[in-house]
């Protein structure tokens, strides 16, 4: 599972799980089959974690939230306060305090019919939370991850805006699916011009020359982890730029590693079947991921 490898924890079997504000045992959680989520991917979310009783980086979550509600002309139905509120008594309610990952989601709402058109709906917009206690496998923040290049690519705002959190996500899922059968933990993907984008589920970084390197960021995600990394280089006065390169020039990167939201930065030690630098986690992702724990903690 790569970055999102993670061991079960049986005190998941019993979490209660908000839909539309009532909390359910994980068995009883259910939505609709004429929810627009199910039936189109019609929706968006987020995810976060619960650290030391703290929402990690809750704020930017929430904007990101809201953005890209709003640029799929989706109204939540509550507002921002409104929905914090949700997830804390979420949060309470389970008696949760560490090492908890949150999804958030919310869909446009139910249809009367299957039918792709967004104003034919038949109810306030579906909002789910599901909290659970997952944390990261360890041993992958030093040992890394396996990246291939896949041919299946990430497209530009005219066919689906990459940068918000659609509940659609094929090209994603077949991104994903094509690296598992190449042999890969994640597979990396360029971007409609032929330069590296980002992963199927991560972001990318390469070092080169001792100056951090990342895509221009207008082909993938909004990354929060993505950002706080550069604004950890810029604080830190370690080198960094947004820029266009290509797999070629990953294959000659000094170190690389992806970031997301669960696992934070994780060391890629491998591309196409050849090592990355010396084939271990290197300098720089080590000093970045002790500055982004410091982060987290602060």
């Amino acid at each position: 599972m790569g970055t999102h490898e993670y061991e079960d924890d049986p005190r998941n079997e019993t979490v209660l799980i908000s839909v539309n504000g009532k909390l359910l045992p994980r068995s009883e959680a259910m939505v609709s089959v004429f929810d627009a989520g199910f039936l189109l991917g019609d929706g968006v979310w987020e995810s976060f974690r619960l650290h030391e009783g703290k929402l990690v980086f809750i704020e930017e979550h929430m904007d990101r939230l809201f953005r890209g509600a709003s640029e799929i002309s989706l109204d939540p139905g509550k507002s921002r306060n409104q929905i914090l509120d949700e997830i804390d008594k979420v949060i309470s309610a389970n008696q949760m305090h560490d090492q908890v990952h949150l999804r958030l989601i919310i869909s446009r709402g139910l249809k009367p019919t299957p039918y792709q058109a967004p104003w034919v709906i038949s109810s306030p917009p579906t909002i789910v939370i599901i909290p659970e206690y997952k944390e990261a496998n360890p041993k992958r923040a030093v040992e890394g991850i396996s990246l291939v290049s896949v041919e299946v690519r990430r497209s530009g705002p005219e066919i689906q805006d990459p940068r918000i959190n659609s509940l659609s996500k094929h090209n994603c899922i077949a991104a994903c699916i094509e690296a598992a059968e190449k042999g890969g933990d994640e597979g990396l993907m360029m971007d409609p011009h032929g330069f590296v984008s980002t992963c199927n589920s991560t972001h990318f970084f390469m070092v080169k020359g001792g100056e951090v390197l990342t895509s221009s960021g207008e082909y993938c995600l909004e990354g929060i982890t993505r950002g706080k990394v550069l604004e950890l280089c810029e604080s830190n006065g370690i080198p960094f730029s947004e820029a266009d390169f290509t797999f070629e020039d990953v294959k000659s990167a000094e170190e690389a590693f992806v970031t997301g939201t669960f696992a934070g930065l994780t060391p890629v030690v491998s591309f196409d079947g050849s090592s990355i630098g010396d084939g271990k986690r290197g300098p720089m992702c080590e000093q970045l991921q002790n500055l982004y724990q410091e982060l987290v903690r602060g």
